[in-house]
């Protein structure tokens, strides 16, 4: 090791990007900071994520973490990519803030990305001691300044997705209510993958994953021709699309 380098030891945090779907757009679940003293207030936006503490792991940061923020319990995250750039906490104001609420003297800050895929009717704490939690559409989020470097961690996490979703895509189901229908599963489906599919052929495609069934349903207090309902009754099969 060269002589003029330090050894530095970083504090490691988790930040967890949530994804909801409302039948139309895309949602991502964001926390608003609120934190007052007698010379100024913080106020901004940032995805649901702390310091990990001392004896616990990752996985169980990020279940913990979640819930403090948004009371969001028995939700499957997954770990996909870590975040360390020397200079994503040196921003004064979010080095500021960060220091306030951990009431910690921060150097450098690594963290690891989790990410998760939720039903938008889950119950959520939008109202803590200092944030507030409200869904966001996906869309605006490049005209939205995350706190440090949120923004790349959150479209790290769409990428993320849209893989999955390409190879598993089953995955989407996560987010769609239980009875949904074709045309909320197509937008879903368009919206990850940015493509405009065949309304036929995408019914076809749809109809080879396994677990995926028409029911004798029909979609309620709509003003138009009431489309058919579906529901996915496998959860977490790994039956993708015949090609």
């Amino acid at each position: 090791m060269n002589k003029e380098q330090s050894v530095l030891y970083p504090y490691v945090s988790v930040d967890c990007v949530v994804f909801g779907f409302d039948g139309e757009k895309l949602k991502i679940l964001l926390i608003e900071r609120n934190i007052n003293n007698s010379s100024d207030k913080l106020s901004d936006k940032k995805l649901p994520g702390s310091i990990i503490y001392e004896d616990e792991d990752l996985d169980s940061a990020a279940t913990r973490i979640l819930n403090e923020l948004t009371g969001l319990k028995n939700i499957y995250l997954s770990q996909f990519h870590s975040f360390g750039h020397p200079e994503r906490a040196n921003n004064p104001r979010d080095k500021q803030w960060l220091e306030r609420t951990t009431k910690l003297k921060i150097g450098r800050l690594i963290t690891v990305g989790y990410v998760a895929l939720i039903k938008i009717n889950r119950k959520i704490i939008f109202e803590s001691e200092n944030t507030t939690a409200r869904w966001y559409d996906i869309a605006s989020l490049p005209s939205i300044q995350l706190a440090f470097d949120h923004n790349q961690i959150a479209m790290e996490a769409l990428k993320y997705i849209r893989n999955k979703v390409q190879y598993e895509t089953y995955t989407l189901f996560e987010l769609l209510p239980h009875k949904f229908t074709m045309t909320q599963l197509r937008n879903l489906y368009d919206i990850i993958l940015e493509t405009k599919s065949d309304v036929r052929n995408f019914q076809k495609k749809m109809l080879q994953i396994e677990g995926l069934e028409q029911l004798d349903e029909v979609q309620k207090d709509v003003p138009y021709r009431a489309p058919r309902l579906y529901r996915y009754y496998k959860k977490r099969s790994k039956s993708t699309p015949k090609k």
